[in-house]
């Protein structure tokens, strides 16, 4: 242990604590700008500079361990003035259009600024060029002129994702984050996981937005607008309208979205259910018939990139059916239209996501299996709750309403796909029923919930062992899978999400890269799951409807046509 005195306050830490830790166990706030939480600091953007006594430097509370009897003043003249100098020169480089940018209100330079009491700049504004806009992707824009060099998305690309999508290039007034060679991010190994948008603390990154299509959609008389949303969009949109992390708002969401205009209010939910029920049946083939073992879930659009750009070798290892989101598309433009008498082609089919990687995902060459583009739109949760907030819609008091019956009844296993180790525990309760006939004697898998990085358990179906593993984050998947690659899996069975916490953690989601508030939100969707009617996918009766009106039975030749897909190798030049 050391001691140290903080602006007069005897603090006494571990050895190898940060000033900056040592200050916030002590109830001293220090403005930050680079840092992170789970990021190794970087110290690049100094504005949590500290002074200590004997030393003529500024130091970084962020990278400086504290030592024995030090003395540091974080509040300073001299403190205060450095900071103020570095916010004034990150605005004048800053290009402004603070009342259209997706960050309003919640910009974290800005609320530098108001909290070192900045009202003017006495340094030349930076125009920026047109040119600094990289529009590539089919999920995300960087616009580099408001990028304030912090290293953020840098650091969670890379230490988190271990995609290395982007970098710093250049030297000096050159030096900016690109993609390799300036090709922008539609042209490398992106998994458009959005987890760069998460950390950005300005609007130097965001999703490809398709608010205004939606609008005109819902507006035309001539079409019939579907909606779905996500299991954790409704613990998230929660959050984005002014209610408690991991509250959850599943009948106030159909409401507003009535009011907005959509035809048809759905649930992807519904579609998770169908998910479980195609892949517990391709799960049991598979063991049953000496199939490729271990298979690994499809539902997460960020880990399928990752894997066709990483890992193609290991594709005959990853489940053949398609996501939530596009089972839902197919069906709702061949079952569904036919149902309501609708021609497909006049159905606009709208889906509403944590996840900026379902943009990327919906314009897939392989999701045309309706005869039409299965899915056409998709709205992040922060893209909705602006159009909620757009239409004047009082959120918080509105009266709970119900979904559209035919896709839109779930199970509590559809709702819990939203968090890491959902769909697996969601899998495994269908597949104990399929293969034993009856109900698994607890329906909490518990093993395989919480937020460690690899969570692992052996299950006894009827004396039938199936070791099983869960991975959320991309760097966290890479383990499981050179362990695949090398022989070495122990595993029947394997889960796996690109982004921290699972989908309540998306790209799309609200603005936070906390761990904790993650697993709040995902609470609200086990407690949703606790108290529903029913919580295994199959016994579901608008699935069972589907599939003896319309599909026949699990892993049919037309459930095979609409529901399954197949991926393939990328290659970059």
């Amino acid at each position: 242990m050391v001691t140290a005195y903080i602006d007069g306050i005897k603090v006494t830490v571990p050895e190898g604590t940060t000033i900056l830790q040592a200050a916030k166990q002590a109830n001293i706030d220090i403005p930050t700008l680079c840092f992170l939480e789970r990021l190794e600091p970087r110290g690049s953007c100094r504005v949590c500079v500290v002074e200590i006594e004997g030393e003529k430097r500024l130091s970084p509370s962020c990278k400086r361990e504290i030592q024995d009897g030090m003395r540091i003043r974080t509040n300073s003249p001299r403190v205060r003035e450095a900071r103020r100098t570095i916010v004034e020169l990150l605005i004048s480089d800053h290009y402004e259009d603070c009342l259209s940018c997706v960050k309003n209100q919640e910009c974290e330079l800005l609320a530098l600024a108001r909290r070192l009491n900045i009202s003017t700049v006495p340094f030349p504004k930076s125009e920026g060029s047109e040119a600094e806009i990289d529009e590539t992707s089919l999920a995300l824009i960087r616009d580099n002129r408001k990028c304030v060099l912090c290293g953020r998305c840098v650091r969670v690309c890379r230490e988190i994702q271990t995609a290395h999508a982007i970098d710093f290039v250049g030297r000096g007034r050159d030096l900016r984050v690109s993609a390799w060679l300036d090709q922008g991010l539609g042209n490398v190994m992106c998994t458009n996981c959005g987890q760069c948008l998460q950390v950005c603390p300005v609007g130097a990154i965001y999703e490809r937005s398709e608010i205004a299509q939606v609008w005109r959609a819902i507006e035309s008389p001539d079409l019939f607008v579907v909606v779905q949303e996500a299991p954790s969009v409704r613990v998230g949109l929660a959050e984005a309208l002014g209610l408690p992390p991991g509250t959850v708002v599943t009948g106030k969401m159909y409401a507003a979205l009535k009011r907005l205009g959509f035809d048809a209010v759905c649930d992807t939910n519904f579609a998770a259910d169908l998910t479980i029920v195609e892949e517990a049946t391709e799960l049991i083939d598979r063991v049953k018939n000496g199939g490729t073992l271990p298979m690994i879930t499809s539902c997460c659009p960020g880990w399928i990139k990752f894997m066709e750009d990483n890992y193609p070798d290991l594709m005959d290892h990853v489940s053949t059916c398609k996501s939530p989101q596009q089972m839902f598309g197919a069906v709702a433009k061949t079952y569904f239209a036919k149902k309501r008498g609708i021609d497909p082609s006049k159905i606009v089919s709208v889906s509403i996501m944590p996840c900026t990687a379902k943009k990327f995902e919906k314009e897939r060459e392989e999701m045309k299996d309706s005869g039409q583009r299965d899915v056409d739109f998709v709205l992040t949760t922060r893209e909705i709750a602006r159009m909620i907030q757009e239409a004047g819609i009082d959120f918080v008091n509105l009266p709970e309403e119900e979904a559209d019956p035919d896709l839109g009844y779930y199970t509590g296993a559809g709702t819990i796909f939203g968090a890491t180790g959902g769909v697996m525990e969601a899998a495994l309760r269908t597949a104990y029923c399929y293969l034993t006939g009856k109900r698994p004697p607890k329906l909490e898998f518990e093993d395989v919930r919480g937020v460690e990085g690899v969570k692992s358990a052996t299950i006894n179906i009827n004396g039938l062992e199936i070791k099983v593993a869960v991975a959320h984050e991309l760097g966290n998947a890479r383990k499981v899978l050179d362990e695949l690659r090398e022989g070495k899996s122990p595993y029947t069975f394997i889960e796996i999400m690109a982004c921290p916490g699972g989908c309540v953690g998306g790209g799309g989601q609200p603005s936070n890269f906390s761990l904790e508030l993650r697993s709040k939100r995902a609470e609200g969707l086990y407690e949703d799951d606790l108290h529903s009617k029913e919580r295994m996918s199959h016994e579901n009766p608008a699935i069972q409807r589907l599939y003896s009106e319309f599909l026949g039975e699990p892993g049919s030749e037309l459930a095979h046509k609409l529901l399954h897909t197949h991926y393939h190798s990328r290659t970059y030049s």
